[in-house]
Order: structure tokens, then C-alpha cells, then sequence
């Protein structure tokens, strides 16, 4: 087990890190909003961010085990940079976009447009959410 584990460890503990993260939020609903919430163990966005914690822990485990100097690090770092400008930037934006489309849609006499759903309105991160996973991602790379 620990053979494998330590041969595919830059998959499972990405895989890991998502999965606890992503538990965390259903509990973290079910405690707050007293429901269970489906859509958060798929879904994006919410505190913290485990596309930042997915992608900083590993480059943080590339880090320390090829250097900062290498190109494996290199394009890590460089991959995370772009996942996390994502989430807290463009899918941000993309969610302040479908939850002023919804209203729009939602408003009577504005529009005649017809929706069969709404659009979904949590994609992206705040700046903290974003920051708070690559917190988390980096602690959990440095121990793995």
C-alpha cells in the first residue's frame, strides 16, 4: 500500500485534498442552512476554494521534490496561477452575470424571455475563498 501509495501520490492527494474539501461544504450546509445540499459535492465555488487547494498542493509537493529551479515546478506554478486568476477573476464574473441575467429574466414586464432553468450563479471564488485553499493546499503539500 505504501509502494502505491508513494508512486501515484501527485494523484491522490490532489484527489484527497478535493474530496475533503468538498465534504466540508455539504457539512458546512448542512450545519448552517440545515439541508442537504447535492449540487456542493460537484459544485463550484464556496469557502474555501478546492481548485486553489488542488493546485497549490501540487506544486507544492513538485517543489519539494524537484525544486523551484526545475521546469515541472515551472509549469506547475504557472498552471495554478491561471486556476486561480480563473476562479476568483473570469468564473467570478461569469456568476455576477447569471445572478443579474436571473433577475432580469425573473422581472415582470422587463422581458419577455422564457428560461425552462436558471442560470447558475456560484461559479467562481472571492479573493479570500481562493487565498484560504491555496492556504490549505500548501499546508497539505508540505506534509504529504
Amino acid at each position: 500500500m505504501i509502494e502505491f501509495y508513494t508512486q501515484y501520490r501527485y494523484i491522490i492527494v490532489p484527489i484527497m485534498i478535493w474530496v475533503g474539501i468538498q465534504t466540508f461544504k455539504v457539512i458546512w450546509d448542512l450545519i448552517v442552512e440545515h439541508k442537504f445540499n447535492f449540487k456542493r459535492i460537484l459544485g463550484a465555488g464556496g469557502m474555501p476554494s478546492s481548485h486553489s487547494a488542488v493546485v497549490t498542493a501540487l506544486t507544492t509537493m513538485i517543489a519539494r521534490e524537484y525544486g523551484i529551479s526545475s521546469p515541472i515546478f515551472g509549469m506547475a506554478f504557472i498552471f495554478s496561477a491561471i486556476v486561480m486568476y480563473d476562479a476568483a477573476g473570469v468564473r467570478r464574473a461569469a456568476g455576477k452575470q447569471a445572478e443579474l441575467l436571473n433577475k432580469i429574466v425573473e422581472t415582470p414586464g422587463l422581458t419577455s424571455v422564457q428560461m425552462s432553468e436558471k442560470l447558475v450563479e456560484v461559479l467562481g471564488h472571492t479573493p479570500t475563498q481562493v487565498f484560504v485553499g491555496a492556504a490549505i493546499g500548501i499546508i497539505v503539500g508540505l506534509i504529504f
